[in-house]
């Protein structure tokens, strides 16, 4: 039954609705010992890389899904008449960059930061699902508190908030422009 394992995980990522986490996929996958379904994944992953196929497995949203190889986007795009993704707006990327690295965190707060009151923005990103709210704070008024969703993860490709950029990085990476500017 070991060397169904791999088709078995195959199948469980290609049918889940949304990332398929490794803590997931072992609880479902409890007849097998937790090593072998780590390795199965792995050897999964790894037999994915093939040229020779379409779609691979990537980790994004804290689990696993398929997806089209970008290389053939074009034609992904064109069969379900697909625009690029709605851009965001420079107010909801400020906004979303603060909740990211902020988080949790009140509309007030988000204002402050900014400088201009972020009510519509918020609520934008909310429609979108790129936010959410996850209580209220124990502050007079009991006011929102947000957070980045998963959606937010997918959007941007991130595995975890993790992967986003420190501060170093962040200052690094404008240093860099700012000298390739002179």
């Amino acid at each position: 039954m070991k060397e169904q394992l791999r088709p078995i995980i195959e199948s469980l990522i290609f049918i889940s609705l949304e990332p398929l986490s490794l803590e997931k996929l072992k609880s479902v996958l409890q007849d097998f010992p937790q090593e072998e379904v780590e390795l199965a994944l792995q050897e999964l992953l790894k037999s994915n890389e093939s040229n020779e196929r379409g779609i691979q497995i990537i980790q994004s949203g804290g689990g696993y899904l398929f997806a089209t190889k970008p290389e053939y986007d074009p034609w992904v795009k064109r069969l379900l008449n697909i625009e690029r993704k709605t851009k965001l707006s420079q107010a909801s990327l400020e906004t979303l960059s603060i909740i990211a690295y902020h988080q949790p965190i009140t509309q007030a707060e988000i204002s402050a930061l900014r400088g201009v009151d972020s009510t519509y923005t918020l609520k934008t990103l909310l429609q979108k699902k790129l936010t959410k709210i996850v209580g209220r704070k124990k502050a007079p008024g009991k006011p929102l508190i947000y957070r980045t969703s998963e959606k937010f993860l997918l959007y941007f490709g991130l595995n975890s908030l993790d992967d986003l950029p420190s501060e170093e990085e962040i200052l690094k990476i404008l240093e860099d422009e700012k000298f390739s500017e002179e």
